[in-house]
């Protein structure tokens, strides 16, 4: 049986823009709401973002949320329709957020095997902070990933502090070490270190540098991680709670601000309406508190 991970979904929609000059950073009402789709940041056709952006936004005040899809880095898409119920919930909660939603290059061929993805999610990070004024945004992101995209987000935040240091993180039921992945896969799933393999090119064995520099829980530190929630279902099939709770305990040992969330009837995202809200409002409470 394959398994699929779960993506999480386009959050927002109903956005905004109207870049004349004299309204950047001001918060002037006249700055219409926007949408573009299929925004390219990078050569391929995979490199690729929709961008929802909020009416009276500002260069000062408006913050920004990076969204990236799972399916264990070899799937997935930023439109899969399964989390649409979602977009109007998320909409209602956090409304004044400039939204990114990427699509990377999979690594279903040995072209874009890892570290492909995490270079897009670099790459995409860095075209919005370069183009932050013609979008009437600030600098305050927050990276948000489920499943493989978890991993990309955080992976992001922590190991890449330049141009752009994001303000917080929120993981759903991603990875955080990848040795420990491949090595104690959840329920002892062969698939799993075979996935990995066939998406890194290599074993630990054969290249343990690249499962350690692509690992998030070797880039936390006191001065390159930021607040973090994290969401994960304690009946997991395919990333074990473990990873989650690694990030958790590193993160204390620096002295970092984060949440461990753990839904104990959770699977890998199949969760339910009522799992799914309270998750999105103790995110909402999260970045009210930490992304000022």
């Amino acid at each position: 049986m394959k398994y699929r991970l779960i993506l999480l979904i386009p959050f927002f929609s109903a956005m905004l823009l109207s870049c004349q000059k004299d309204n950047l950073g001001d918060g002037n009402t006249t700055v219409a709401a926007k949408i573009e789709r299929n925004v390219a940041y990078a050569g391929s056709a995979a490199q690729v973002m929709d961008i929802y952006l909020p009416a009276g936004r500002s260069t000062l005040t408006t913050k920004v949320i990076i969204l990236i899809h799972g399916g264990g880095w070899t799937e997935g898409d930023k439109n899969d329709p399964l989390f649409a119920p979602f977009v109007d919930s998320i909409k209602r909660r956090l409304p004044d957020y400039a939204v990114f939603n990427v699509n990377y290059r999979l690594s279903a061929t040995p072209l874009n095997l890892f570290p492909a993805q995490e270079m897009d999610i670099k790459a995409a990070t860095e075209f919005i902070y370069a183009k932050r004024n013609e979008f009437v945004i600030s600098d305050k992101f927050v990276l948000v990933g489920a499943s493989a995209g978890a991993h990309l987000a955080m992976l992001q935040a922590y190991k890449y502090n330049s141009p752009v240091k994001a303000k917080a993180v929120i993981s759903f039921f991603g990875p955080g070490d990848l040795l420990d992945m491949y090595n104690n896969p959840a329920n002892n799933n062969p698939f799993i270190p075979q996935v990995m393999a066939q998406t890194i090119g290599k074993t630990p064995a054969q290249d343990p540098l690249i499962y350690s520099n692509s690992s998030p829980v070797n880039f936390i530190s006191n001065t390159s991680a930021m607040p973090t929630i994290l969401l994960h279902g304690g009946l997991d099939p395919l990333v074990r709670p473990e990873q989650s709770v690694a990030i958790k305990n590193k993160l204390t040992t620096v002295g970092i601000t984060s949440e461990y969330v753990l839904y104990p009837a959770g699977g890998h995202g199949d969760w339910n309406t009522a799992t799914y809200t309270d998750a999105f409002n103790k995110i909402q409470t999260f970045l009210s508190l930490h992304v000022l």
